[in-house]
């Protein structure tokens, strides 16, 4: 019976092996952040760091702090030109230039009709993708005309996670995963098996589930575990083919092998 079990055991590590996409890590160094929120081809650093926005390009430091709106409950930096922090505490987005110069001011508080947000994401041209909490839908808001340009269906579900870029937007919920158009119309839903967190790198999906992350390429239902082992995954995110993992102050860098 133990032989039996040991046999199952390899032929299902097997199987997984041969499914996995590989990883090789290329960097691993020191870094202090309490959070990083991207890093570009130029191996710019976007991080915050004691409620402080901070981005690091070659030895030159750039910082954005607004101490009154609390915490910083997630940043975006999919279009560098229009950085956008979200402010949950005070129901409040600010976007960013380059310089991290403040562009804008959205204050859901004062538009109309009140809007209740629990998440943002980029959206195209002047547009954020945000989850409005009281109506359960997810609207893609024209923050300079203070208007809709599209929303979904109401969802009845735990919303865990968001991603997008200038044409779609994945939500992650606990049951599934969706995926929206800029029209608000749901091209797919897939099950959710654990996944926890979720990051768009062109329009290839990764996931996170525990300390195994997972990978969707563009177009496709298949989802592959990523083979980086031993590690604590407190946070990850993608540029290209880069998965970058921050834990325990180390920023490590792995390149995806891709067929």
């Amino acid at each position: 019976m133990k032989q039996l079990q040991y046999i199952l055991f390899l032929l299902t590590f097997s199987a997984f092996a041969q499914d996995s996409i590989k990883a090789e890590l290329k960097t691993k160094i020191e870094f202090k952040a309490d959070s990083i929120i991207g890093i570009d081809n130029f191996y710019t650093i976007l991080f915050t760091l004691n409620n402080t926005l901070t981005k690091k390009q070659d030895n030159k430091l750039l910082k954005y702090s607004n101490v009154q709106l609390g915490p910083i409950t997630s940043a975006n930096s999919f279009n560098p030109l229009k950085i956008n922090l979200f402010y949950k505490a005070f129901n409040t987005v600010i976007i960013l230039d380059n310089r991290l110069a403040e562009i804008f001011k959205i204050d859901f508080n004062q538009t109309k009709p009140y809007k209740n947000v629990s998440h943002v994401s980029t959206g195209s041209d002047n547009t954020i993708w945000i989850f409005n909490q009281d109506l359960m839908q997810l609207e893609l808001y024209d923050y300079k005309n203070n208007t809709i340009r599209a929303k979904t269906l109401p969802i009845e579900n735990n919303i865990l996670d968001i991603a997008s870029n200038y044409n779609w937007c994945w939500l992650l919920t606990k049951n599934f995963i969706y995926k929206y158009n800029y029209f608000g119309s749901l091209v797919s839903k897939t099950p959710n098996k654990g996944y926890t967190k979720i990051e768009e790198c062109n329009e290839n999906i990764i996931l996170k589930k525990e300390n195994t992350l997972f990978y969707a390429a563009k177009n496709t239902e298949t989802i592959k575990p990523v083979s980086i082992t031993n590690l604590l995954i407190s946070q990850f995110f993608v540029t290209n083919q880069f998965v970058y993992i921050y834990t325990d102050k180390l920023l490590y860098t792995y390149q995806l092998k891709l067929k």
